[in-house]
């Protein structure tokens, strides 16, 4: 570490990880055109579904088919990643994610809303397989732990400002020039994504005096329960794992902001773009959030178990400071606050995941960890559909939001106290 720890985690310090990491660059450069693509595709997905059937439940179940396969997928997701190259599972994922993102061109009606189901599901599925990958590669291309630190800040960095740029961006060319031409861009954004992850040449330690993977292997469910055991015996990890399923019960960010977009404040008459503009504050507070946490946490574990615990509090506020706000533009500034502390919780906890994680069970350990996420953030957020569809305020839903949002701090702080002593 540099002295005093200073300049380690400065702003100069990811600009050397870039230039002098090459593998790692061009993973952050996937992840970058990859993300951008998702964020226009998403906000034009959710406006289409309020616009087609004119109910928050159709967002609900969109974001259930974007979020709970990734569950029913962990257990093979992760076999998958600690069996084959991680890179080349990644690649495939993308190229399959050009076709599905292609065929939303047909939905153009009522009675075509159902294919919008399938191809959530099945493009879902696809990044259940990529994002594990990605985030097990880190420590293959980062050279130390303060490498590791800086990757996953960078990384969490990265999606937050492409959350901001491609949420506003994909508002704006689906408003300009109509949601066909988001949808072709997100497709491009995935071929150029592979083409990235070709280029890579990372030594993927994991697959060495592995046998040939065989097709029954994909259903061997042994080295699951392998990684079980592995988690189980292990309860700082365990306590760890379930930091996401905690961010998981703030899950209801993602009916509430899309509704609070086309219904409460509706900007120069387009819900699209007020939706955009609430999605993008999101992405500037998990922007903030990641920013602070490589200058707060110092590589130091003790600080990134107390930057979760102030995380899940932070969120907890700017939730019930959304349900009053009065206007959009302090809606903006809720929103930003409260995604902040999720940023903070995210960075930390994949951080310490790494670090207590052997290189072959990483894929299984990732798997398992978004699966928790995504779990428990499908429940909440369609719960939170059905409750404003059978008239409960949009305003209630998201103060009750930021009170659940106590719950995880509370638990992460007993687990501190019973866990991590030193």
């Amino acid at each position: 570490m540099a002295a005093g720890g200073q300049s380690t985690y400065s702003l100069s310090a990811y600009g050397r990880l870039l230039r002098d990491n090459r593998d790692f660059r061009l993973l952050w450069f996937a992840q970058i055109v990859s993300e951008l693509g998702d964020w226009f595709y998403a906000v034009a997905i959710y406006s289409l579904l309020l616009e087609l059937t004119g109910q928050a439940r159709s967002v609900g179940l969109a974001v259930v088919l974007q979020l709970l396969p990734q569950v029913f997928m962990a257990p093979m997701a992760g076999v998958i990643n600690d069996r084959l190259r991680r890179r080349s599972v990644m690649i495939f994922a993308d190229i399959a994610r050009v076709f599905v993102v292609l065929a939303m061109l047909a939905v153009n009606s009522p009675s075509m809303v159902w294919l919008i189901w399938i191809l959530l599901f099945t493009e879902t599925t696809m990044w259940a397989l990529f994002e594990p990958g990605r985030t097990a590669l880190i420590p293959n291309v980062a050279n130390g732990k303060d490498q590791i630190v800086l990757a996953n800040a960078l990384s969490s960095m990265t999606w937050s400002i492409n959350l901001a740029i491609g949420s506003g961006i994909g508002g704006l060319i689906a408003w300009k020039f109509g949601r066909e031409a988001v949808f072709v861009i997100n497709a491009a954004s995935f071929v150029v994504s592979a083409a990235l992850l070709w280029a890579m040449k990372v030594n993927e330690t994991h697959t060495r005096r592995l046998p040939p993977v065989r097709l029954r292997d994909l259903f061997d469910f042994k080295p699951t329960v392998e990684g079980f055991k592995y988690v189980k015996r292990e309860p700082r990890m365990w306590s760890t794992l379930l930091v996401k399923a905690g961010m998981g019960l703030l899950g209801a960010h993602w009916v509430i902001l899309p509704v609070f977009g086309e219904r409460l404040f509706v900007w120069k008459e387009s819900g699209t773009l007020s939706m955009s503009l609430l999605f993008g504050a999101r992405g500037i507070g998990a922007l903030i959030g990641s920013l602070l946490s490589g200058y707060l946490a110092r590589n130091q574990p003790d600080r990134m178990r107390r930057g979760i615990f102030w995380g899940f509090l932070i969120v907890a506020a700017g939730y019930m400071a959304l349900s009053g706000s009065a206007s959009l533009w302090t809606a903006c500034l809720f929103v930003i606050l409260g995604h902040t502390g999720t940023s903070l919780c995210w960075v930390y906890s994949t951080t310490m995941l790494h670090g207590m994680t052997e290189d072959r069970y990483r894929g299984r350990v990732f798997s398992a960890d978004y699966a928790g996420l995504f779990l428990v953030m499908s429940v909440v957020s369609f719960a939170a559909a059905v409750m404003v569809d059978a008239g409960v305020s949009v305003r209630a839903v998201a103060f009750g939001t930021g009170v659940i949002g106590i719950l995880p701090a509370a638990l992460w702080y007993a687990a501190q106290r019973r866990y991590f002593r030193e």
